[in-house]
């Protein structure tokens, strides 16, 4: 069976932030660790194309709607392509196909009889792309989120019949593992609570946009188009653009990965959409938190936003990758500290991970003909450091399992730290000058050598190019490819202690991770 994983569809307003990218990164990983345990994945990203607010956006860059959107979507498809993510398909909104697949999904739900014709009045944020239900009364009222005044709406559109799905949503979400972390399932309770009200599915007099078929005026309302382009992905280029053919392609999603700003789109009336159409709903919706910098909201009038690519360009993927997923526990609000940031990197990938694995192979090869030393007494498996292994590889799987990036790098971290400490109590610098210690010094740095290789498999998902340079380095090949397809279903094998084969040559060693050295404010 097919697992599906899906990152949000991106706005394309504005080029891709930080956020997208954390997002994206997260989602990276766990597709990764699902290949490398078999699993038959299929890992789906890309852009929202639609709506006033891109219409304005190209508007007053003197673009159409249509140039705008090629140009932003194709940045993110760069940047992806830069970060080396493994996503399996990137579906933009404005692809033709799309347009079908909301057609037929919209003639299922109004032939359920949950589409009507009703007065919308409020005040509209075209920055969200919906109404505010709160400042009804206020003067010059403005958006929470974006800080822009809002817009007075009254027009006739078309309305999702939400209210008949109070119970079904209810049940729904009380499910335990449906929302996660467990505080974004507390939100939406509270909102569900207040009694699910229909809400409108079109607009009139806006152009870019699905025309309502049967609706003469009518545009979709961007998050009805948006949300069906996760079943759009779902279609190879060969596929005619037929909703049943889209679905058996692998359909239901296993989880869909948001910011938690969405997640009542995602949560509540996404579900109510599939259940009026008649079809599965997602296994799971996971809502992270938000990113800061220095403990302030980024934003362009602070000047402090992250440009995902110049991160990239300055630092790397390893060290990006490993501050975001070590870092902040994903689900909860992170604030990104350089510092910190610097800290980690070099303390954790330079010095603990990649120093040990420097500094071991080196005696080795110095001692052992370059070569892998003798197992001797390493080969047991009550060894502590096989002990260890055993323990982080347990505690890594199942921290994936659950989203728990933080708790994956954590473990691992332990273990690299677990092996220098023992390196450290050996001293074999030392025990090599004792007369009969060959034998000891051998299984020593075997064992070492045999915990640098489980550290860099168990690091596949989290860091693929570190975790690359280490088995390299070890002689070994890194099981999956570089864009993470399924080949390697014998990962959980390779992570059983003994995996190194004695007297198998070793290359000569150079840094697999050079520190960060940042000259000035990123």
């Amino acid at each position: 069976m097919t697992r599906t994983l899906t990152t949000p569809l991106y706005y394309v307003n504005d080029r891709p932030h930080l956020g997208s990218a954390y997002t994206t990164l997260a989602c990276d990983a766990l597709a990764r660790f699902w290949r490398l345990r078999g699993d038959e994945v299929l890992f789906i990203t890309g852009c929202d194309e639609h709506g006033q607010k891109i219409q304005r956006t190209a508007e007053a860059a003197g673009l159409s709607p249509q140039a705008h959107c090629d140009a932003v979507s194709a940045q993110y498809r760069e940047l992806w392509q830069r970060w080396q993510i493994s996503n399996d398909r990137l579906i933009r909104t404005t692809d033709p196909r799309h347009r079908r697949i909301v057609e037929q999904f919209f003639a299922r739900v109004e032939a359920s009889g949950d589409i009507v014709e009703g007065r919308q009045q409020g005040w509209y944020c075209v920055a969200c792309e919906e109404f505010k239900d709160d400042p009804h009364e206020a003067q010059d009222p403005e958006c929470p989120i974006h800080r822009r005044p809002l817009e007075w709406r009254d027009e006739v559109n078309l309305f999702f019949r939400l209210s008949r799905y109070q119970q079904q949503i209810e049940a729904l979400i009380s499910q335990p593992g449906f929302i996660q972390p467990p505080s974004r399932r507390n939100e939406v309770e509270n909102f569900v609570r207040q009694g699910l009200r229909d809400f409108s599915i079109s607009r009139v007099n806006l152009p870019w946009g699905i025309p309502v078929p049967g609706h003469e005026g009518h545009t979709f309302y961007v998050w009805f188009d948006a949300l069906l382009g996760y079943i759009t992905a779902l279609l190879t280029e060969a596929d005619a653009p037929d909703l049943d053919t889209a679905l058996a392609r692998g359909w239901p999603a296993s989880v869909h990965v948001i910011g938690k700003d969405i997640l009542r789109f995602h949560a509540v009336y996404w579900p109510a959409m599939l259940l009026s159409a008649g079809l599965p709903l997602p296994e799971k919706v996971f809502g992270h938190g938000f990113l800061t910098r220095e403990g302030q909201k980024m934003g362009k009038s602070l000047g402090n936003v992250l440009d995902p690519a110049e991160l990239l360009e300055r630092c790397g993927r390893d060290a990006v990758r490993w501050y975001l997923l070590r870092d902040i526990p994903f689900g909860e609000d992170g604030d990104f500290q350089q510092q910190r940031f610097s800290d980690l990197v070099n303390n954790d990938l330079a010095n603990t991970i990649g120093n040990l694995l420097n500094r071991t192979s080196s005696m080795a090869r110095k001692w052992f003909a370059e070569a892998v030393p003798p197992a001797g007494a390493a080969c047991s498996s009550d060894h502590p450091l096989a002990e260890a292994a055993s323990q982080a590889t347990a505690t890594v799987i199942a921290s994936l399992d659950q989203l728990d990036f933080r708790g994956a790098a954590e473990a691992t971290l332990q273990l690299a730290i677990a092996a220098n400490g023992f390196l450290n109590e050996q001293a074999p610098w030392s025990r090599m000058k004792q007369e009969g210690s060959r034998d000891q010094v051998g299984a020593d740095l075997y064992a070492v050598l045999e915990t640098a290789r489980i550290v860099a498999l168990l690091l596949t998902p989290l860091l693929p190019d570190l975790s690359g340079r280490m088995l390299q380095q070890l002689g070994q090949e890194q099981p999956g490819s570089a864009a993470g397809t399924a080949t390697a279903a014998n990962w959980i094998e390779q992570l059983s202690w003994g995996g190194l084969v004695p007297a198998a040559p070793l290359p000569e060693p150079s840094p697999v991770m050079a520190r960060l050295e940042l000259d000035g404010p990123l």
